[in-house]
């Protein structure tokens, strides 16, 4: 019984804490779109946010068992 309230509640956790940070990086997606002038400046930045997502993702993922 143990087990599955605790299987229960991490995924409790899991749900909220995924969509809290799916809400922060829409909203930090959307604060620096307004920051950020130029075509290139724009590349570069989403090319520097893409690699970081590349090795972050899979880090967070692993932390909530997804």
């Amino acid at each position: 019984m143990a087990a599955l309230v605790a299987e229960l509640l991490f995924d409790l956790v899991r749900c909220l804490v995924g969509g809290w940070l799916r809400q922060a990086a829409v909203a930090i997606c959307g604060w620096l779109d307004t920051k950020i002038h130029g075509r290139a400046a724009r590349f570069v930045v989403g090319g520097l946010l893409g690699i970081v997502a590349y090795f972050l993702i899979p880090v967070i993922a692993g932390l909530l068992g997804l």
